[in-house]
């Protein structure tokens, strides 16, 4: 089993940057795809972006494309979403999620099989 515990959430400007930390319990982190989700207030949660289990490859929303980085530490058990040039529209709560097998439908938050408790982003125009 695997527990994730995200941080590094706030209020920023238009145009800063944040970085999101998801940490990860358990000794079997560096098998599992991890993916970032975010959820605005009355909207459903959307797919960010997704990062394979060794690093090798990362896909993004075409929402965030170019503004946000995903990376992982496997020695740390711990993955990252760089966020740079955030928009207001970006405001949300930011999860992430774990999937063992992880499809070429990674952009379904079923694919994933355990989620931490999120973090909230605020971006102010």
């Amino acid at each position: 089993q695997v527990q994730l515990v995200e941080s590094g959430g706030g209020l920023v400007q238009a145009g800063g940057s944040l970085r999101l930390s998801c940490a990860a319990s358990g000794r079997t982190f560096s098998t599992y795809g991890m993916g970032w989700f975010r959820q605005a207030p009355g909207k459903e949660r959307e797919f960010v972006g997704a990062i394979t289990w060794s690093g090798g490859n990362t896909v993004y929303a075409d929402s965030v494309k170019g503004r946000f980085t995903i990376s992982r530490d496997n020695a740390k058990n711990t993955v990252y979403l760089q966020m740079n040039s955030l928009k207001p529209e970006d405001t949300a709560v930011y999860y992430c999620a774990a999937g063992r097998y992880i499809t070429d439908s990674y952009y379904n938050d079923y694919e994933y099989d355990y989620w931490g408790q999120g973090t909230q982003v605020s971006v102010s125009s």
